[in-house]
């Protein structure tokens, strides 16, 4: 038996899946190009050698879109 407070569950047409999905990869290019623009910007300011900020701010940037998309589309 379902719960009376409970609305009933639609199921997900293939439209709003590929619109998460999207979502998803929107988040993931976004996130790294700005978190890899402002490492690259470190290092112009700090002159460090092999783009070592730019490196770090990528995978800063991708550990954040990652924990936005679990958080905000996850179950």
């Amino acid at each position: 038996m379902t719960d009376k407070n409970e609305p009933p569950k639609r199921p997900q047409s293939s439209a709003q899946g590929a619109n998460v999905g999207w979502t998803a990869v929107g988040y993931l290019i976004a996130g790294i190009g700005v978190w890899g623009g402002i490492g690259y910007l470190v290092d112009l300011w700090l002159d460090v050698p092999m783009h070592f900020g730019l490196m770090i701010g990528m995978m800063l940037g991708m550990a954040g879109a990652v924990y936005l998309i679990v958080k905000k589309l996850g179950a």
